[in-house]
Formats: C-alpha cells, sequence, structure tokens
C-alpha cells in the first residue's frame, strides 16, 4: 500500500462530531500493531533539518493548484462571522487576524472578499508559499502582511506587535511540525494574540483515513508519521490537544475540542473513507504574562505591523 497522500479524489460527504477516538476495524487494529519500526535517528534528523527545503519543494511542484479556497471557514467558525462587516467608528478600525501557515493564501482570499474591515497578518514556513501569496492579485498590503516564519524559533513579535491580534487560526498547521516543538510554536504564537483572544485550530485526527494508509517504514513515533515527499503529519487526540494548549497559555474556549468526523467517497479505489480530523477553539489566558506589552487602545490594523528596517 502506497503512503498516505495529501487529498482524495472525493464527491460528496456528511460530517458530524464525535465524543470519542473512532472505533478501528479489527483489521485496522492488526495493520497498526505491525507497523512498529521506526526510521533511524539519522533519517528523522535529516527530515527536520530538511523540513524546511521540503516544503518549498512542495509548492514548486504544486504551485498554487493543490489546495482549493477554504469557504468552508464561516460555516464552520462561527467567530470569523461575528466581526462586523462596516466600520463601527468612521476611522473604519479593522480587526486583525493571524493566518499560521497560510500556504498560498486559500483561508484568507474569501474572508478579504467577504469583509473589508478584516487585516491579516499571514506566516508560513515556506518562502516560495509566501512569493505565491504577495503576488496574488487579490494581496493588498494595507489589508495583508505576509511573511515568512519559523514559527517554532522565529519570534513573532519581530513581525507582530504584541498582544494586537483579535483571532489566531492554524488550519492543517501543528501537524506537520515535530512534536517536541509544538508547545514552544504555541507559546509563540501566544504573545501575539490579545488576552482573552482566540485561537481556531482543525488538524489531523487519530485514525483519520491517511494515518491508516501509510506503508510501514513511514512512522516517526507515536502518531507521527512521514509523506513519500519527506512532509510530515502528526495525528492529535483531543487530549494531546488540550494539553498542549494548557501548557502555552490558552484554555479550551467552552469546552470546544472534538473530533469531526467526515465520510468521503474516494473514487479512484471505490471506498467511501473516514476522514477523522480534531477541531477547536482556544482562548488565551487573561493573565499570561508577556515579554512584550502595549497600551489597552484602539489601533488601526496598520498600526500591528512591525516593519523590519
Amino acid at each position: 500500500m502506497a503512503s498516505s497522500s495529501y487529498k482524495f479524489p472525493t464527491e460528496s460527504c456528511d460530517m458530524h462530531s464525535l465524543s470519542a477516538v473512532r472505533k478501528l476495524t479489527d483489521t485496522e487494529i492488526q495493520k497498526l500493531e505491525k507497523d512498529k519500526t521506526l526510521l533511524s535517528e539519522f533519517k528523522q534528523n535529516k527530515l527536520e533539518l530538511e523540513a524546511q527545503k521540503n516544503w518549498d519543494l512542495f509548492y514548486k511542484r504544486n504551485t498554487t493548484k493543490f489546495f482549493k479556497d477554504r469557504n468552508w471557514t464561516t460555516r464552520e467558525f462561527e467567530e470569523l462571522c461575528s466581526f462586523d462587516t462596516v466600520p463601527k467608528e468612521k476611522d473604519g478600525h479593522m480587526k486583525v487576524i493571524l493566518e499560521v501557515g497560510c500556504g498560498v493564501g486559500n483561508f484568507i482570499w474569501p474572508l478579504l472578499k467577504e469583509n473589508p474591515f478584516l487585516y491579516f497578518h499571514a506566516c508560513d514556513f515556506s518562502k516560495r508559499a509566501i512569493d505565491f501569496v504577495k503576488e496574488n492579485e487579490h494581496y493588498d498590503e494595507t489589508r495583508c502582511h505576509a511573511f515568512v516564519c519559523d514559527i517554532t524559533k522565529d519570534n513573532l513579535t519581530d513581525e507582530v506587535m504584541a498582544n494586537s491580534v483579535d483571532l489566531v487560526t492554524m488550519i492543517f498547521v501543528l501537524s506537520a511540525i515535530h512534536p517536541d516543538k509544538m508547545e514552544a510554536a504555541l507559546s509563540n504564537i501566544c504573545k501575539v494574540l490579545k488576552p482573552g483572544g482566540c485561537l481556531l485550530f482543525r488538524d489531523y485526527g487519530l485514525y483519520d483515513y491517511a494515518m491508516l494508509r501509510f506503508a510501514p517504514g513511514h512512522k516517526l513515533s507515536e502518531n507521527f508519521y512521514v509523506r513519500q515527499d519527506g512532509t510530515r503529519a502528526y495525528y492529535f487526540t483531543t487530549e494531546k490537544l488540550t494539553s498542549l494548549m494548557a501548557s502555552s497559555g490558552f484554555v479550551t474556549a467552552q469546552s470546544s475540542c472534538d473530533y469531526i468526523q467526515r465520510e468521503t467517497v474516494n473514487k479512484k479505489e471505490g471506498l467511501c473513507v473516514p476522514r477523522i480530523f480534531v477541531q477547536g477553539k482556544f482562548t488565551k489566558l487573561k493573565d499570561v504574562i508577556q515579554t512584550e506589552s502595549i497600551p489597552n487602545v484602539e489601533m488601526t490594523a496598520s498600526d500591528t505591523s512591525i516593519k523590519p528596517s
């Protein structure tokens, strides 16, 4: 069986929440039990060192054509609908969103078109992806600030002012990061989010169909795998995700951290397959101590960017 790919040819599907991890079939249990051998430490270190290069190569191969615009986000996250589409004041203060792992902008463009009073900071690990964002006809520096960032080590406050962002989104991003570096990434994000601000999250869940498709020889650690192109994917439990958020300065907003099951039809193989995601909304603790602080005043969106000299 081939290793996991990024997407599958699909038809219409149903989506619903699950209160617990999906129950495996006997065949699936046997397959996972046989897959115990991990890649060597040398190969794992090489993958970590070449992570950025592998994502650049991904965007070189696929350009802007791989992912579709994410028009479903306002349906799944009501917080994105709560921002006014008309300014409250004559000077038109904007709500500020940071998208972490923006890729080529498939999340950003639908929202910018729908609401003229949103401002986006958008960062990605891949320089090639950011170049595609800036080359897009909808990119407007008065409404969007795109920049390259390794959120596991680059300080976000070098680009975005501390405590200035209303909302952060992480859509299929944290899973690509080594588990040992996830907490550092989330703590970094917490610095720029306003106290009481919200992080919207969706990523791969434990026993997702993509996880079960991996052939032996792709396992890096528990629930962590490498694809054929060298990019990696971690498959979350809700307990793991909630624990990471709590240790990074977040709380679960209204107990919102669930498994989402989406039944899709793989037309190539003639199968109905279960896609499992973890979805959550996490609020920044109001008493988190930040390395930088700003006055609690209204700002225009342009005030939240720190432009490198």
